[in-house]
């Protein structure tokens, strides 16, 4: 049957025909190819429906299949499993679907499932499954984690995936492919009677499905294993899967690459009687939608289809300009001294949202917006993830009812969020991603036809240039792509650790539902062998340690059977590793928020802070908690969150050269008003150096008091900068021996030393050449350092270092003593350990930008090479310095310096 012609189609067109809309193009094609059980991904811009696209796609697969008594069919079990990557979406979420369901007079339920879930609530859906379930990758982890676990996805139809282009390209984002393997795993090995049969037994053998292996029993040290069911052998070292096996009675198989036998699934299938599972991404902004799809659709191996929204969301970009223009400009004290340009903006519209890049900054700007505008008391809120559940619970239902006029937010409120009162948005600072400013424009005028309105207020001169660039950048849908994962090993001893913790394993059946991700579709046997090997007797350098022996092996069913092991495990699942947090609690009680315990660490009794815009006095550590009062002082110290700096994408740094070329040759037009406020600073620069042109690096030698600098501008971003310095340092320092300095901002960075720097024309080009790369970049930064820090987190997903119970967290130097402690183990006693392989390869490809820093190389190549040597610091590298000295000073007395090194500057 056509669509149009369906029971399920006709009543909800009705009901949207009801509520004055008809649905978009869009929409009907996803509810046609989910109506023919196809898997897919949605592109749309923010505010046009995307939700429904799906969601009203699962309701007419319902209706379809039950015309006569969707009215009044109960208890249908899971039918939609929702994974958002928010716990702020998951309300707002289920707020739209509950308002349909009421409508519509259908007896669904709408569950919500995440870190705030009460355990009641929990417990409930437990006894009754909703029909929607709407969930986080780690909590849905969390759920295959416990005891027969494919009971709750017996009846499951679809699982849309919502803001995909969040999740892709993190940790976070291989949790979901995972997770997705498993359930169309279970869906391949069929339903009996649309009932699972399970093996519930832990290890029991089920001897009227096993059939025995001719095989022989392999032989080991200390003892014999013999092998039931699929002929893997157990030597003591681990699970060997042997690429040939012996052939089992009732249809052999050679490997973990062929079909499985039946008796070797965790199900009983001998009638299959279901339709395959239904797999939707749901996207907006990103610029490699097709391998986004690919990514998550691999483990149903099929194609897919891409619909996309043929629709262009109107957003209007102002920014504000600042009445005078800094020609020695320095990052962060600008935005906060326009807070007034922001009154009129919130004044003149229902609702607004102020976006600020990090945690401490909002916290900086809640309490400048109440200092000058006192009358905004009780009608501005702060949200960010720090603050107590409550409170933001409490933010988003002000913002959904109108009775806020702003809320102060960081990346809390990015994604997806319906609040239709906002009617503005600001942006405080660069983004530093296209993507990420059309995601943040779209959460004003979130419905279809309305215009999404966004201010860019910068924090400093030069990110008024940014501001040009990302307008043009939006104009040309110049999107940033986000490049997937590939073999994270730390986040797969993980998965195979909650498999074990729920019904056990068969490596054979896992081994080929995780071949059919796209993260671990090059895995090797090999590799297989080892983790499993690890898993169950700690492997090679750890197999004298019972902690790190985690896996038993009853009967070729891999399970972990210690109970404290277990909970510990479910205590640290997720990939999301940050500096421990600590609660901070009113010494009369209540909660208000957490806070890094190495910021704790430094402040003493009577030392005054702000969180969730209240001014803290510290009074003690205690159980864990931080203890303190309210504080009626003025001055008090912000909490900066580790991690707050994001990088500039390497889209707005092409057009940001791009922008500056266009400055310094005069290709600008009025409607470019930001570069026309920057002509006092870009004159300056040319007299004092010169502007780059587009095919053009820049490279100033200044000498001051403080020695020689080279400050070079590649407009690559932070993390190839940093990279680029210390490669540029170690080749250098093969010329002639010579020690420095180094600092760096998105736009460029410094190199300083105390005697001249040999850079010039006869050496210049051989010194960014991408010649030995990799191996200077090996012997150029500390890279043992750099992949002892990234190894911390990795053993953490891993495993392999325990945080501590709750309330009772490891303090951070202890993790990272135990981390430095495998770490050298590993080295020493297994080299090849796939671990250190894994945390090298991070460091290079997401620290270090491996790819991006190598085209840049090459990009130098085939420019000109501008060498300048003025007499003074120049605008472009004036907020290098200041970065450069903001490390040792406090914030006042750096404003104070910095105010007199512009006078002086000036006044020359």
């Amino acid at each position: 049957m056509k669509l149009q012609q369906s029971t399920g189609y006709k009543i909800i067109k009705d009901w949207l025909m009801h509520k004055d809309r008809k649905p978009f193009s869009f929409q009907q094609q996803t509810w046609e190819q989910i109506q023919q059980g196809n898997s897919g991904l949605v592109n749309a811009p923010t505010g046009y429906g995307k939700t429904y696209s799906v969601f009203l796609g699962a309701l007419i697969q319902y209706i379809n299949q039950h015309p006569k008594d969707y009215l009044t069919k109960k208890n249908n079990g899971l039918q939609l499993l929702w994974i958002t990557p928010l716990r702020a979406l998951a309300k707002d979420i289920a707020r739209a679907m509950q308002e349909v369901i009421a409508e519509l007079g259908m007896p669904w339920q709408i569950g919500i499932r995440n870190g705030d879930t009460s355990a009641n609530e929990r417990a409930r859906q437990k006894r009754q499954q909703p029909e929607v379930l709407i969930i986080t990758p780690e909590s849905l982890h969390l759920l295959l984690a416990q005891k027969d676990y494919p009971n709750t996805f017996k009846h499951l139809k679809i699982i849309a995936v919502d803001e995909w282009h969040e999740l892709l390209g993190s940790k976070r984002g291989v949790q979901v492919e995972l997770a997705v393997s498993r359930l169309v795993g279970l869906r391949k090995s069929g339903i009996v009677n649309g009932e699972w049969a399970m093996v519930k037994s832990e290890g029991a053998m089920v001897k009227s499905e096993r059939s025995k292996v001719k095989g022989e029993e392999s032989k080991e040290k200390g003892e014999r294993s013999k092998v039931k069911g699929d002929g893997s052998m157990v030597n003591g070292e681990g699970a060997i899967v042997k690429g040939q096996r012996s052939k089992v009675k009732n249809g052999g198989m050679n490997g973990p690459d062929s079909e499985l036998s039946t008796h070797h699934s965790s199900l009983i299938t001998p009638n299959v009687a279901n339709a395959e599972l239904s797999i939707w991404g749901i996207s907006a902004t990103i610029g490699n939608l097709e391998e986004a799809k690919d990514v998550l659709l691999s483990p149903v191996q099929k194609k897919g289809i891409i619909i996309k929204a043929m629709i262009k969301k109107n957003i209007e970009i102002e920014s504000i300009i600042p009445e005078e223009i800094e020609k020695f400009p320095w990052a962060g004290h600008l935005g906060i001294k326009l807070a007034d340009r922001v009154l009129p903006i919130i004044n003149q519209h229902k609702t607004t949202l102020l976006f600020i890049n990090t945690r401490g900054m909002s916290e900086r700007w809640y309490q400048q917006l109440l200092t000058v505008a006192p009358e905004l008391s009780g009608a501005l809120a702060l949200h960010h993830g720090s603050i107590e559940q409550e409170l933001r619970l409490w933010v988003e239902d002000a913002l959904h009812t109108g009775t806020l006029l702003a809320v102060v937010c960081t990346s809390s409120l990015d994604l997806g969020v319906d609040f239709r009162p906002v009617e503005a948005v600001v942006q405080v600072g660069s983004p530093k991603g296209v993507a990420r400013f059309l995601q943040r424009a779209g959460r004003s005028g979130h419905q279809p036809d309305a215009v999404s309105k966004i201010w860019f207020l910068p924090t400093h001169s030069l990110e008024l240039l940014e501001a040009a660039a990302l307008k043009e950048a939006m104009e040309e849908e110049l999107i940033e792509s986000r490049q997937p994962f590939l073999l994270c090993f730390d986040v797969l001893l993980q998965w195979l650790c909650t498999l074990a913790i729920s019904d056990g394993f068969y490596p054979d059946e896992i081994f080929k539902e995780i071949k059919s991700t796209y993260c671990y579709r090059e895995i090797t046997v090999e590799e297989w062998n080892s983790l499993l090997q690890f898993l169950h007797t700690g492997g090679k350098a750890l197999q004298q340690y019972d902690d790190y022996k985690k896996i038993d092996i009853i009967d070729g069913l891999y399970k972990i059977t210690n109970r404290r092991l277990a909970m510990r495990h479910r205590l640290h699942i997720g990939t999301i590793v940050s500096d421990a947090m600590m609660k901070v609690k009113f010494m009369s009680g209540g909660f208000i928020g957490v806070i890094e315990e190495w910021f704790i660490s430094r402040l003493n009794p009577g030392d005054v802070f702000t969180l969730a815009g209240r001014n803290l006095e510290f009074v003690m550590i205690k159980d864990m908690a931080v203890l303190v009062k309210k504080s009626t002082s003025k001055k008090s110290i912000v909490p900066s969150w580790m991690g707050g700096r994001m990088p500039l994408s390497a889209n707005l740094g092409f057009m940001l050269r791009k922008k500056l070329a266009d400055a310094a040759s005069g290709n600008y037009t009025k409607k470019d008003r930001e570069i026309t406020a920057l002509q006092p600073l870009f004159q300056l620069q040319k007299e004092l150096s010169h502007i780059p042109g587009i095919d053009e690096l820049l490279i100033e030698h200044i000498e001051t008091k403080d020695g020689f600098h080279v400050f070079i501008y590649p407009f690559e971003g932070r993390l190839v900068h940093e990279a680029m310095a210390a490669l540029l340092a170690y080749r250098i320092g093969k010329i002639t021996p010579i020690s420095f300095s180094v600092a760096m901002n998105d736009y460029g960075f410094e190199l300083l030393s105390d005697q001249p720097i040999p850079i010039d024309d006869s050496n210049v080009y051989e010194l960014f050449s991408d010649e030995n790369l990799l191996t200077d970049i090996q012997k150029a930064v500390n890279a043992s350092e750099m992949t002892k820090r990234k190894f911390r987190d990795i053993a953490v997903i891993g495993g392999l270092i325990f945080q501590g119970m709750p309330g009772e967290h490891v303090k951070q130097k202890h993790l990272q003593s135990s981390a430095s402690l495998l770490y050298k183990v590993f080295s020493e006693y297994d080299p090849g350990n796939l671990l250190l392989r894994q945390a090298f390869n991070e460091v290079l490809e997401q620290q270090m930008e491996e790819a991006r820093l190598r085209s840049m190389l090459m990009r130098i190549q085939q420019s000109n090479i501008v060498i300048c040597f003025p007499k003074q610091l120049t605008p472009f590298c004036f907020p290098i310095k200041v970065d450069s000295i903001r490390e040792n000073i406090s914030s006042e007395k750096l404003e104070d310096r910095i105010i007199k090194m512009q006078q002086q500057l000036n006044k020359k």
